[in-house]
């Protein structure tokens, strides 16, 4: 989950970045991919990894033609031969705005790598860096996924970033489980529309500054804020792009009001970002264990709740 956002791209063809991310890998929600090589093939085919432990997923054509090709991409850095089918799912809901697309691109790509190496058809393994450039051609944030627990992408590369918080709890408040009607491809795009574009890659760039030092000063306080404001900046791109378009919903706008009033009344809580989707994202430290519970419970009334322990679904 990026606490500074990637929204807005300088080069669409390599998902180059307007500006520095910084994200904190969640690595309870993965992405699971089998290949296998099957000789009766003429072209590669994928179809959903059905396992009890893991959700069901589609993908559209698009999506399904993007994940194929990225494939291919990789067949042919890797000299891999022949043609495959590709079965793969998430144990967390997908298109919905959690990174979905992000760890099933790092996984393909990792996926991929250890073919290669078990089947020799490389001889010498990739560095993380050199896997998170690859995966970056399929999608950009991906490149995080293959760092834990921070990672900084900046225009030139990805790396991991020594910061005091590495075991972090995590929760997030399902305010809409449905399939985006706005892709993160398209959002990167429509964004570069509006008006209050201009600028936003400094605003990214100096809260990254900020945020980085408040976390080496343990001011969870000021890094509440500083995640606060970058999720609404990148939102409001959104609401004012042309044509407009929203990811918000009247669930999102009670939960986040519950959650600044908790932060107002007792002058701390978890960090809360949004990706490009309706549902929330809360970090806690580890001393919050209470607060966890509390707001798991209070949430779980409402909502269903993803949290460290799996699934809660709504009361």
């Amino acid at each position: 989950i990026a606490l500074i956002k990637y929204m807005g791209k300088t080069n669409a063809a390599d998902n180059s970045p307007c500006n520095s991310s910084l994200s904190y890998t969640l690595d309870h929600l993965r992405t699971f991919v089998r290949l296998q090589q099957d000789d009766n093939l003429t072209s590669d085919q994928w179809a959903a990894l059905k396992r009890s432990d893991l959700r069901p997923i589609e993908l559209s054509e698009k999506g399904r033609s993007k994940f194929l090709n990225h494939f291919q991409f990789l067949k042919e850095e890797f000299l891999i031969p022949g043609f495959f089918q590709i079965e793969s799912a998430n144990n967390f809901p997908s298109d919905c705005g959690l990174a979905s697309s992000a760890s099933s691109y790092a996984a393909l790509t990792v996926t991929a790598h250890q073919w290669a190496l078990q089947n020799k058809t490389i001889s010498e393994p990739k560095t993380t860096s050199q896997l998170a450039f690859l995966s970056k051609k399929g999608s950009g944030s991906s490149c995080r996924s293959l760092y834990s627990p921070w990672a900084m992408w900046s225009k030139f590369a990805v790396e991991p970033v020594e910061l005091p918080y590495a075991q972090l709890k995590h929760q997030v408040i399902l305010c809409d489980e449905s399939i985006k009607t706005v892709s993160s491809s398209d959002a990167h795009k429509q964004v570069l529309t509006s008006d209050l574009f201009f600028n936003r890659p400094e605003r990214a760039e100096e809260r990254l500054v900020d945020l980085k030092l408040a976390f080496s000063r343990s001011d969870w306080a000021r890094a509440f804020q500083i995640c606060w404001n970058e999720f609404w900046d990148m939102h409001v791109l959104f609401h004012t792009s042309k044509p407009a378009f929203m990811y918000m919903n009247s669930g999102s706008q009670m939960a986040l009001t519950l959650l600044l009033k908790h932060w107002e009344l007792n002058g701390d809580g978890p960090l809360v970002t949004m990706d490009a989707g309706s549902n929330i994202h809360l970090l806690y430290r580890p001393d919050q264990t209470e607060v966890y519970n509390s707001l798991r419970d209070l949430f779980s009334q409402s909502f269903s709740v993803w949290t460290d322990e799996g699934y809660i679904a709504k009361k």
